[in-house]
C-alpha cells in the first residue's frame, strides 16, 4: 500500500496506469471510467458534494462543471494541487481519512458525499464507522456513493487473488455478502452494484431493502 510520499509520486502517472488497466480490463482499475460515469449519473446539478480521496479529481471536475458546490479532501498534496488547478472554485484539503476530519469539513451538510478507489485504505471495521459518520453530514434525503475495488465473496477475490502477480494484499477491498451484512447489523442498508470483474459501487440513503444489482 502506497503512503503519501507514493501517491505524491504517483500522481503525474495515475491516470495513464489507470487507462491501461482499463483498456485491458485488468485489476485493479476494471471498470474504473464505468464507476466514474455511473456516479456521475446519479449526481444532480447545483448541488453540494463532497468527494473522499479525490485523486487526480477527474469525476470532481465533471461534477464541479455540473455547477455543483464542490469540496473534497485527499492525503496527497500533489493530487490536492492537481484539483485546485482544475476547479479554482472547489474547496480541497490535504488530509487522512484515517485521521479526523477538518472542520471546514465537518461543519457542513452535503447533497452527496461520495468516495471512488479510496476506501480500501480502511479496515472493515474502520469502514463501518467512517460511513456511520459521514450520514450525520448528509442532508435530508442525500446519499453516500462508493465506487471501488469490490468483490462478491472471498472465493471471487481469491480468484483475483491468484490470478495477478501485482495484487495488493495491503488494499482491504470490499467483500459484500460478509460486509453488507456488517452495514445492516449498524441499521445501514446499501444498494450494491457491481460493475466489473473487480469494481462495485455502494449506495447508501434513502433504500429500504438490500440490493445487489449485476451491471457487467
Amino acid at each position: 500500500m502506497l503512503d503519501k510520499k507514493g501517491f505524491d509520486l504517483w500522481a503525474k502517472e495515475y491516470d495513464n496506469e489507470v487507462n491501461a488497466c482499463y483498456i485491458n480490463k485488468e485489476y485493479p482499475f476494471d471498470g474504473y471510467y464505468d464507476v466514474l460515469d455511473s456516479i456521475l449519473n446519479i449526481i444532480k446539478p447545483n448541488t453540494k458534494v463532497l468527494d473522499i480521496g479525490f485523486g487526480t479529481g477527474i469525476l470532481t471536475k465533471k461534477i464541479y462543471d455540473n455547477n455543483c458546490e464542490v469540496y473534497g479532501i485527499d492525503f496527497s498534496s500533489e493530487m490536492v494541487n492537481i484539483s485546485k488547478n482544475k476547479m479554482p472554485n472547489g474547496k480541497f484539503y490535504e488530509c487522512d481519512f484515517n485521521n479526523e476530519l477538518p472542520s471546514d469539513i465537518l461543519k457542513e451538510k452535503y447533497d452527496y458525499i461520495i468516495s471512488t478507489y479510496a476506501i480500501h485504505h480502511l479496515t472493515d471495521p474502520k469502514k463501518i464507522e467512517f460511513i456511520t459518520l459521514l450520514k450525520t453530514l448528509l442532508n435530508d434525503n442525500g446519499k453516500i456513493i462508493i465506487g471501488d475495488i469490490s468483490f462478491l465473496n472471498e472465493e471471487e477475490l481469491n480468484e483475483c487473488k491468484n490470478k495477478y502477480s501485482g495484487f495488493d494484499k495491503d488494499e482491504i477491498y470490499i467483500v459484500a455478502d460478509k460486509f453488507i451484512e456488517d452495514l445492516e447489523k449498524v441499521g445501514i442498508k446499501c444498494q450494491y452494484n457491481k460493475m466489473s470483474s473487480c469494481a462495485a459501487i455502494l449506495i447508501i440513503g434513502n433504500v429500504w431493502n438490500i440490493k445487489i444489482l449485476m451491471n457487467i
